[in-house]
């Protein structure tokens, strides 16, 4: 009889320990403080890598870790960089309440919009989520009077950061505001998926039914996360605004969708990292080849696309986590057949 109550008792403590921070985690945060000082004339790349990293984190929030597909992620992004323009063109450019709106505003379409998409199988999702970013798309385009249409909102007002920091031309301010949010974003997010809320969802992504056999509720289940993730998206989209001070309708685009489904199987999906590690391999790669070669850059970024999908399946980040975890099993083999007692 006492077995139940030892297992209930040690399930928060298996919880503590998966969360617990691990030292590779501590290091990989430290690598954007060690970027500022070693690449001072590159802020702005910088901070296109933290908000394509928050990007990528909140379509792994949905895709990773519940199984849901999207292609019409930049739906939610859009709608937050466009938040914060219309904020800074009424001059409510304040940053904070730039963030908190644009959550709100992507938030809230993830949910109206996560009724028609979780009905149904992987490939009506693709539909229902690319269709609701194509009218959004169609919408900004029309209403030219509001959005600016295809010539964007330029001169969007934003105010100093906690009325202290005021955006520089040099990025440098809005490095550390994006690198701020990002990692604030993460920390949400991670102790989101080491709860057993996101253990649940992960349950459902390998299989829903069995899940629901057990009484968990399934459709509420996604529908939290796909509205928790289409708000990550409008932070990420309200970031870009505030730190490029223009909304364009490509924030809207198809383009920006498919890459973001490629960075996060670049990176690996599943691992919230994987997003962080994918957003900085593929932006410092756009840069450089295109830098390289200005005519045919896309050529060798798909090359290494396709090589990437071919051999490291599971991404950079999965697959290292498979060599090493491996290793560790030959280890312990090694170890038993030498110590057998």
């Amino acid at each position: 009889m006492t077995t139940p109550t030892l297992t209930a008792s040690a399930a928060p403590d298996r919880f503590r320990l998966r969360s617990r921070w691990k030292p590779l985690e501590y290091l990989f945060w430290c690598l954007p403080a060690i970027a500022y000082f070693a690449f001072p004339g590159n802020y702005l790349l910088l901070s296109q890598i933290a908000i394509t990293g928050l990007f990528a984190l909140s379509l792994d929030l949905i895709f990773g870790y519940a199984g849901i597909i999207s292609l019409g992620h930049a739906a939610f992004f859009g709608v937050g960089a466009y938040t914060v323009g219309l904020l800074g063109t009424h001059g409510l450019g304040d940053p904070l309440l730039g963030l908190a709106l644009a959550a709100a505003c992507a938030g809230l379409l993830g949910f109206l919009s996560s009724f028609l998409l979780l009905r149904g199988t992987d490939l009506s999702r693709l539909m229902v989520t690319l269709g609701v970013a194509l009218m959004l798309y169609e919408l900004a385009n029309k209403f030219t009077s509001i959005t600016g249409g295809v010539d964007g909102m330029p001169g969007v007002d934003v105010k100093p950061v906690l009325g202290l920091f005021d955006f520089d031309m040099f990025g440098r301010v809005g490095y550390l505001y994006s690198l701020a949010v990002l990692f604030v974003m993460f920390w949400l997010a991670r102790r989101l998926v080491h709860s057993p809320f996101g253990l649940s969802l992960r349950g459902i992504r390998m299989n829903a039914l069995r899940m629901a056999a057990l009484g968990v509720p399934v459709h509420g289940r996604l529908v939290k996360i796909y509205t928790i993730g289409a708000a990550y998206a409008g932070v990420a989209g309200a970031l870009l605004a505030q730190t490029n001070q223009f909304v364009s309708l490509d924030t809207l685009g198809f383009q920006r969708s498919a890459d973001l489904l490629l960075i996060l199987i670049l990176g690996g999906a599943g691992h919230l990292y994987g997003g962080l590690v994918g957003a900085i391999v593929y932006v410092v790669m756009n840069y450089l080849l295109s830098d390289m070669n200005p005519q045919y850059w896309q050529f060798w970024l798909g090359l290494i696309l396709v090589l990437v999908v071919l051999f490291a399946r599971g991404g950079i980040l999965g697959t290292a986590m498979q060599w090493i975890e491996s290793n560790r099993q030959r280890a312990r083999a090694r170890a038993r057949t030498e110590n057998p007692a």
